[in-house]
């Protein structure tokens, strides 16, 4: 179905945005459809933790950079507009953004990216 290309690619942005962890979507426990709901499950250190709340001010900014690419992977659009979505991250974090905004998985879009670090250019 067309949320596992979603669930799948948000699993392996995530990856290449923050090295040696995981993430994932998964239904809520007893659910039989993602319409109630989704949660987001995120491993660092071999640790899963157990809310969102656990996570610094940057893991979250790539959490949901990573949804927000992966529904843009689903549904491309021409243009993108990010702003600063690499303030709360250190240099390497924002050369992986960078990285993953040129790659080829987003040859056909363009990007406008306001940034105050040199790593995203």
């Amino acid at each position: 179905s067309s949320t596992d290309f979603v669930f799948r690619d948000f699993g392996n942005i995530f990856a290449e945005l923050l090295p040696n962890s995981m993430a994932k979507l998964e239904k809520p426990a007893g659910s039989s459809s993602i319409m109630d709901g989704l949660e987001v499950r995120v491993q660092l250190g071999g640790v899963w933790k157990e809310s969102l709340t656990e996570l610094s001010g940057g893991q979250r900014s790539l959490v949901a950079l990573s949804l927000i690419l992966s529904l843009l992977q689903f549904r491309p659009a021409p243009l993108y507009i990010l702003d600063e979505v690499d303030a709360a991250l250190d240099p390497s974090h924002t050369q992986n953004i960078g990285r993953i905004l040129s790659s080829p998985r987003f040859g056909g879009a363009q990007f406008i990216v306001v940034s105050l670090k040199e790593g995203m250019f």
